[in-house]
């Protein structure tokens, strides 16, 4: 399946929801505009003046369980560097 050219919200950009016989194939038919967290990602696309998510149709849903994947303007804290554990040997079998 190739990507169709927008022409609901998104007009001329590639989208994979576009088809022929049915236009726009996302719930309520058109990509919803970015969520307050998105703000500052670079993965945000500015379509007469109002800014879509480039990755996501829908960018809130992405939010719900925690950080955006895909979000490039948050870093998340490495959790294992903490327990780091130096100089371990095997056990010998008996």
């Amino acid at each position: 399946m190739t990507a169709m050219q927008c022409d609901t919200v998104k007009t001329g950009v590639e989208c994979d929801f576009m088809t022929k016989n049915k236009g726009c194939t996302f719930i309520g038919g058109a990509c919803r505009t970015i969520f307050e967290k998105c703000e500052g990602c670079d993965r945000t696309k500015t379509v007469d003046d109002v800014k879509y998510c480039a990755i996501f149709p829908d960018p809130a849903v992405k939010w719900r369980l925690g950080n955006c994947n895909m979000a490039t303007h948050i870093k998340v804290e490495s959790k294992d560097a903490s327990k780091v554990r130096v100089g371990q040997q095997k056990q010998k079998k008996k």
